[in-house]
């Protein structure tokens, strides 16, 4: 259930806030990465991404002060390539995930980007459709990855 389907079924929903990550993040990010991907990325490398990473802004969401999920995107000129996405797991289902990458569009524009690009796995049907309803184009590449691509102005 979407998050507006939740409240009309009589369930009191907060909305989640989002607010730039911070290194003291890591390990509850680790977390999450750990409950979405096969691969994860390790703490180092998220600890990389926002300390030597000048292309990179990472956000984290938020429910009641809980970090819940988070988003990372590469801004390089004009174009911005989602880096990672994620939900914890007893939050899925829900539309977060939607949310998330909305923010990281709005995000993108704020900051000069023209198009937005991201890689998902052939097997992950869920983000796949995710990204087909928000009108991301695809394309099937090597090694069962498929690269979405959208303008985003």
């Amino acid at each position: 259930m979407r998050m507006a389907e939740l409240a009309k079924a009589g369930f009191d929903l907060k909305e989640p806030q989002f607010r730039k990550m911070r290194l003291d993040d890591i390990p509850v990010i680790y977390e999450i990465e750990q409950e979405a991907f096969p691969t994860p990325w390790s703490e180092g490398a998220f600890h990389n991404e926002l300390t030597n990473n000048h292309f990179a802004h990472y956000v984290v969401m938020e429910l009641d002060e809980a970090i819940i999920g988070y988003a990372g995107m590469w801004i390089i000129i004009d174009e911005a390539h989602v880096t990672n996405i994620a939900v914890r797991s007893g939050y899925r289902g829900r539309g977060l995930g939607e949310r998330m990458l909305l923010e990281m569009q709005a995000m993108a524009v704020c900051l000069g980007a023209e198009r937005m690009t991201l890689e998902v796995r052939v097997s992950n049907v869920i983000a796949q459709r995710l990204y087909s309803k928000m009108a991301l184009f695809r394309r099937v590449c090597a090694k069962g990855i498929t690269r979405t691509t959208e303008k985003t102005r």
